[in-house]
């Protein structure tokens, strides 16, 4: 099982006097990267928010968003009525206008309006966090459909390159009578005569040089192993970037012993296939 690390996440709570809406958006990101906004009342509960939101999603690049709406009569804004009235007396001083216009003037001055701090209920929020759970939830469900997309991918890459290693194998002994009968007609072109004994030598280390058998093995074992970590309980990005980096240096190193045209071509899909693996890998959980 795995997830992936792009998802959404949403819960809305209607309560008395406010409709509060929270979200969550997650993008792929090498570690946690958490950005919260939230109305000022609420801003004491961020280090417990964030802590909740980092044990429960792990990493990635995470938005977080609670959004309030007021849903009936309440204000913490109120008139500072002797404040305005004194405005307006000073004004009629200066100009002889209109008592309507002359309130507009007024409430435009400082102190005019008193805003009162609201303090956080706890009872609500304790509402308020059930929500957020049930937004955690929600992401961390999509996630998990997103994962399984991504499972559906890597299977079908690894059975691709499976499938060419196979070809592999069953080429190796071709392969190997190839480079013998190579050197051996370089040899043969050569005038002077040679000590066949040595020849034969030299012949063992050439292809003991360009044998593959430790790489074949090493990269069928990689594969299996990727594939038991995402079907393990736990979802690890970083474990499937490292088993497929093994596999990366162990399809180079066949490139490199190959000395065959037809082998080549074949490591050249394999590399092709594991890139697409990589790619899809950053966005794993």
């Amino acid at each position: 099982m795995i997830y992936s690390m792009t998802g959404y996440g949403k819960s809305v709570l209607q309560l008395p006097t406010k409709k509060v809406t929270i979200e969550l958006k997650s993008l792929n990101s090498k570690s946690l990267d958490l950005n919260a906004r939230m109305p000022s009342i609420y801003k004491e509960k961020e280090l417990a928010i964030r802590k909740l939101l980092a044990d429960n999603l792990e990493r990635g690049k995470i938005d977080f968003s609670i959004y309030m709406e007021a849903t009936a009569e309440d204000t913490s804004t109120q008139i500072n009525t002797p404040v305005v009235k004194q405005y307006i007396e000073q004004l009629r001083q200066v100009v002889d206008g209109d008592a309507i216009e002359l309130l507009k003037m007024a409430v435009r001055f400082p102190d005019a309006l008193n805003t009162v701090r609201e303090e956080i209920d706890e009872n609500e929020w304790q509402i308020i966090a059930v929500e957020i759970n049930k937004a955690i939830e929600d992401l961390n469900n999509h996630r998990l459909d997103e994962g399984k997309v991504l499972e559906q991918e890597f299977n079908k890459r690894v059975t691709i390159i499976d499938n060419l290693l196979d070809q592999v194998i069953a080429m190796d002994p071709e392969r190997i009578v190839g480079v013998r009968e190579r050197l051996l007609k370089g040899v043969e072109e050569l005038k002077d005569k040679y000590d066949e004994n040595r020849f034969e030598q030299e012949l063992v280390y050439y292809i003991e040089k360009f044998d593959i058998t430790e790489e074949k093995v090493r990269l069928k074992n990689h594969l299996n192993y990727f594939i038991e970590c995402i079907n393990s309980k736990d979802s690890n990005g970083k474990k499937l970037g490292f088993i497929s980096q093994e596999m990366g240096r162990e399809i180079n190193t066949i490139g490199s012993k190959s000395n065959y045209a037809p082998m080549q071509q074949l490591v050249v899909q394999m590399k092709d296939e594991l890139e697409k693996i990589k790619e899809q890998l950053l966005n794993v959980l």
